[in-house]
């Protein structure tokens, strides 16, 4: 079934956002709203007539008798936790459905984020819960990729940068997550203490006014009785934290506090209270959640520890990007740049982090979906007939191309020198010549030398007779996903430095070019032409006339195949012989002679051997079709 569009749902532990992008455009996510707002805090409140409400509804509708925050953990069996999570979800589900902000169904995706650090168990137990709502397509991705794409597609980053090394930062409410992304791939990495959260320094804004609050005692006891009058409270600590760490300077005065205020009754009223010197006590008190250390010191002991970790694997990270509501604290900004500093690493604080998750989800959703389709398509190419007629048909191309220099050189490198060297008396006899020929043959088409020239003739082939035609069946499918031409095409041609050093395109030919001219030619015809040219050309009348009676046996003369067989395998002719009938001039004319022949013997072996002209066929389709699979995980990133 057709999706229609990705719903991002950053349902996180002190807010809650949701944005939409629609699969078939590249049109940047919209933010979608509840209760007239695009942010909400993430609460949850059960009134007696109009069942669950979220957000800010929750919190300001009067009669509501429970009220819940800052819930999100990791998946468990409570009960009450489970119940809580799956309201929330579902009544945020119709409210949106009723708003006609999303199509709901099977035409909606939805992509809910987790914390980078929780384990794919973790995961897949989240996602199986948040299922339990009734919402159709469901998936949990982690907050850091979406933290990731958004930053991404916003241009924060170029390609190179894309390509090398950026840690995410990610301060949420609840946890603090570092995940590497290196070359595409996400690396999730456990630093410090992972319960590290903003709501600490919420609950100790909290305790700290409750224990200078005049009714102390009495609030303890509403709290107690009602628990969601304790919930108003954290909130309104968590304003003036909010309040402070957006205008510190603004509050370095002690006489200036940034405020939050909550009402019991007419009569009691909570307000939290900080300002610089308070905020300092705070962050620097031990805290039990953090194993008695401070906020700070924890924030900054997993930072110290990122950097080592890093440096032990060699890893400089480009850019670091810091997300989650508590990057706006400005000291974490500053202990991230202490210990990673320009100009090696950009330290870029996301500018909208109460924003960025939910657009990030929807964004991933949607490449998701977009880079599995272009995937599919550049993979049907490579399976396609297509693919196979275009190599097949230019097979004869690269044959043509291969015979030139195969032949010349075994020529000039092997067929010259060997007769000079027969001719210089260092090789004993035409047969030997003939093993010398053979041997030498075979170890100059495996020779770098000769892997270099079969590699170059093959660029040449493919670049000229390949890529043209392929470019015509790629090009569409860039357009489509909205990538470069460049991405899929082979500018420079299939390069084994830059490409696949274990399968190039030369390796493929040169093995089977060993074969066929060891095997077949060189073994055959060839030799066996230059053996024939030498004695019925050049040595046999010499020899006769110098060893004539030696080729007669029991008075009958030897016919003239035998004669010529008797002299290649038995007879050490003298060195005056040799250079009478074998001067510069007459091993020119014999190389002149065999040339056609060799070429003939290449063309006729290649083409006519059926079977091995199906193996090639095959094996240059492998190679472009394993060269393709690189460049399209290289070029999938750019999707939109």
């Amino acid at each position: 079934m057709h999706i229609l569009e990705i719903i991002g749902f950053d349902l996180g532990h002190g807010e809650t956002a949701v944005a939409k992008a629609k699969v078939e455009s590249i049109e940047p996510p919209e933010m979608l709203e509840i209760n007239n707002k695009k942010v909400q805090i993430t609460a949850l409140g059960k009134h007696p007539d109009l069942g669950y409400l979220v957000g800010e509804q929750a919190l300001i509708q009067a009669g509501v008798t429970q009220l819940k925050i800052s819930f999100k953990q990791k998946p468990n069996h409570d009960l009450n936790y489970r119940q809580t999570i799956r309201s929330f979800l579902e009544t945020y589900y119709h409210l949106l459905k009723e708003s006609k902000q999303i199509s709901g169904g099977v035409d909606s995706h939805f992509y809910i984020g987790c914390p980078s650090g929780w384990s794919i168990s973790d995961r897949q137990e989240y996602q199986k819960l948040l299922k339990e709502c009734g919402i159709p397509r469901l998936s949990v991705v982690p907050e850091s990729r979406a933290a990731f794409m958004q930053a991404k597609e916003v241009g924060k980053f170029d390609y190179e940068t894309l390509k090398s090394s950026v840690l995410i930062v990610d301060i949420g409410s609840s946890t603090t997550d570092f995940t590497l992304v290196k070359s595409f791939q996400e690396i999730p990495k456990d630093f410090g203490i992972n319960a590290l959260g903003s709501a600490l320094i919420d609950r100790a804004i909290f305790a700290r006014t409750l224990t200078s609050h005049e009714q102390k005692d009495l609030l303890e006891k509403v709290f107690a009785e009602y628990p969601h009058h304790q919930a108003r409270c954290e909130l309104a600590c968590r304003k003036a934290k909010e309040d402070y760490f957006s205008n510190e300077q603004l509050y370095s005065d002690p006489q200036s506090f940034a405020r939050g205020f909550e009402s019991i009754n007419e009569q009691i009223y909570f307000i939290p209270k900080v300002n610089r010197l308070m905020m300092e006590e705070i962050l620097h008190q031990p805290l039990p959640e953090l194993e008695q250390k401070s906020w700070i010191e924890c924030f900054r002991l997993a930072v110290n520890e990122a950097k080592e970790k890093l440096d032990q694997q060699g890893i400089v990270p480009k850019v670091i990007l810091m997300t989650g509501g508590a990057s706006r604290m400005k000291f974490t900004r500053l202990i991230c740049e202490e210990y990673f500093p320009e100009p090696e690493t950009q330290v870029r604080p996301d500018p909208e982090p109460e924003r960025c998750i939910a657009l990030g989800l929807a964004r991933v959703g949607r490449w998701d979906l977009r880079a599995t389709e272009f995937k599919q398509e550049v993979n049907t190419l490579c399976n396609s007939k297509e693919l196979k007629d275009l190599i097949e048909k230019h097979i004869p191309d690269l044959i043509q191309l291969l015979i030139e220099p195969l032949s010349q050189g075994l020529i000039e490198n092997i067929v010259q020198p060997s007769l000079k060297d027969w001719r210089n008396n260092k090789i004993r006899t035409l047969a030997d010549l003939e093993n010398d020929i053979k041997t030498k043959a075979e170890q100059w088409l495996k020779s770098d030398r000769t892997q270099q020239l079969i590699n170059t003739q093959c660029l040449t082939w493919f670049n000229s007779k390949i890529q043209p035609e392929l470019a015509q069946a790629t090009d569409p499918i860039c357009r489509k996903f909205q990538v470069p031409r460049s991405s899929l095409r082979f500018e420079d041609g299939i390069d084994s430095a830059e490409v696949n050093p274990e399968l190039p395109i030369g390796d493929t030919i040169l093995a089977d070019t060993v074969a066929f001219v060891v095997s077949v030619v060189i073994g055959g015809g060839a030799i066996g032409s230059i053996i024939a040219l030498l004695l019925t050309g050049h040595l046999i009348l010499p020899i006769a006339l110098v060893y004539g009676a030696a080729f007669l046996g029991e008075g009958v003369r030897l016919n003239r195949d035998k004669i010529q067989d008797a002299i290649k395998t038995n007879l050490d002719i003298p060195s005056w012989i040799r250079y009478v009938a074998l001067g510069d001039k007459t091993i020119e004319d014999i190389c002149n002679k065999i040339n056609p022949e060799l070429k003939s013997s290449l063309r006729e072996t290649m083409i006519h051997k059926r079977d091995v002209f199906e193996e090639l066929i095959e094996k240059i389709g492998y190679q472009v079709k394993k060269t393709l699979d690189i460049k399209v995980e290289e070029v999938t990133i750019l999707i939109q």
